[in-house]
């Protein structure tokens, strides 16, 4: 297994989630933590620590993302008008890497960013490798026509594993997304809970 894998699996076990709705995340098995204490009994968590793990389990969706580009979002979201824990899902969402494996281009969001970085995608008919590009309302994003009979791409448009959501508009065919609008938190189909408004707390506390 590479270590790419290996610390998915490991985020899985610690949230004690499947939190990419995975048929072989180790969760679906045990789901207690990683190690060999793994299966003491859970401590009462404090309210820092709720909202650590909120924190810990939204950013770890999204993938490579690192601290200091998920406080970033989190200060646009705080800093735009509207309801905080909203704009930063909507901002999250707004990923170009985000927008790809919601667009079922690729299997998971860790292809997704690998696969912007490559160069696979364009966004208005334009090449853009940075996986972390914010896509606006209209913006088409599309792979690349030398890309589109990758097995990675065909396997995962096959996939009847997820859906893709209303707020993005699918030419399956033509492997063009449309983003169509921002959306809220209740739309975003995340296969376990996700609790933004902890993750508010944690950074205004």
């Amino acid at each position: 297994m590479s270590k790419r894998h290996a610390a998915k699996y490991k985020l899985d076990r610690v949230m004690g989630e499947n939190l990419w709705g995975r048929p072989k995340s180790p969760v679906n098995k045990r789901s207690y933590g990683p190690g060999q204490h793994g299966q003491r009994r859970k401590q009462k968590i404090s309210d820092f620590g709720i909202q650590l793990r909120a924190k810990q389990k939204l950013k770890g969706y999204y993938g490579n993302i690192t601290e200091k580009q998920f406080s970033k979002t989190y200060e646009e979201a705080d800093r735009r008008k509207g309801n905080t824990s909203e704009n930063l899902i909507s901002l999250l969402e707004s990923r170009l890497d985000a927008v790809v494996y919601r667009a079922k281009f690729v299997p998971t969001v860790w292809a997704a960013r690998q696969f912007v970085n490559h160069g696979h995608v364009l966004v208005n008919g334009k090449k853009v490798n940075i996986a972390s590009y914010r896509v606006k309302v209209g913006d088409v994003v599309e792979v690349r026509e030398r890309s589109r009979n990758m097995a990675l791409v065909l396997e995962a448009l096959q996939s009847p594993e997820r859906d893709v959501p209303d707020y993005i508009e699918l030419d399956a065919k033509g492997m063009k997304a449309t983003y169509i609008r921002m959306p809220e938190l209740s739309e975003v189909p995340y296969p376990v809970k996700m609790e933004p408004n902890l993750v508010v707390e944690y950074y205004s506390s």
